[in-house]
């Protein structure tokens, strides 16, 4: 019985320390985006502060009445490029993750 006791105070908070560690590759990341004008056009960078792209996300591009104006899917590069509308406007990266990434178009600049 005590040989029980005794193995059961060193298991259990040494599974609750793997079980920890295993989370904080799951938590050690979080979506990231960066715009940018090209002449017409509205391109964004999406990915993660790991360093990993983004391909494939849909990235949305909204007015302020939050009216969807379009809407893309990232490339091989995590790379979206929409064309620049006549209006003001917001873009959302939601990789699924926590917070949706908003980039405002006051916040985009020429590269």
């Amino acid at each position: 019985m005590t040989i029980k006791i005794k193995l059961n105070a060193v298991v259990a908070p040494c599974m609750a320390l793997g079980l920890g560690f295993a989370a904080l590759p799951a938590q050690a990341h979080f979506p990231l985006m960066s715009c940018w004008f090209e002449g017409q056009m509205v391109a964004c960078e999406a990915g993660y502060s790991d360093g990993s792209k983004a391909i494939d996300y849909t990235v949305e591009m909204y007015d302020y009445e939050d009216n969807l104006i379009a809407k893309e899917l990232t490339d091989k590069r995590s790379i979206v490029e929409f064309s620049n509308p006549d209006t003001e406007f917001y873009l959302v990266f939601d990789s699924g993750h926590e917070f949706p990434v908003e980039v405002d178009v006051i916040e985009i600049s020429e590269k």
